[in-house]
């Protein structure tokens, strides 16, 4: 009789622990799921704004290059100037890329992955 208690006992015990293991794993990837749509939510709407500025700066930039080449008096030139412009801006961007963007977007991927 004592021999089936404990028998009785280490089955409960058994089944507890397989429940608490597939209850777990089903938390781990709820998690996982909740994470990973985080992030890619987060990665579509600044997407989405950058395009909106894109066309913003766009818009600008041939406003700017058609003013310059008017006061200029060659409109070409003003396009070269706005050109020249965004070259030595993309010669200060490649210098500090990984200060300015690598390491801060890695920081942001890896707050959102651990919160």
């Amino acid at each position: 009789m004592e021999e089936q208690k404990k028998d009785s006992s280490i089955e409960a015990l058994y089944l507890k622990g397989t429940e608490y293991i597939e209850t777990r794993l089903e938390l781990a990837k709820l998690k996982a799921t909740n994470t990973a749509s985080d992030i890619g939510s987060s990665i579509i709407s600044k997407v989405v704004i950058a395009i909106f500025i894109l066309l913003f700066l766009i818009m600008i930039n041939f406003g700017v290059a058609i003013w310059i080449g008017n006061m200029v008096g060659k409109s070409y030139c003003g396009f070269f100037i706005v050109g020249g412009f965004y070259g030595l801006l993309a010669l200060v961007f490649y210098f500090f890329r990984n200060s300015w963007i690598k390491t801060p977007v890695s920081n942001s991927i890896i707050k959102k992955m651990t919160r």
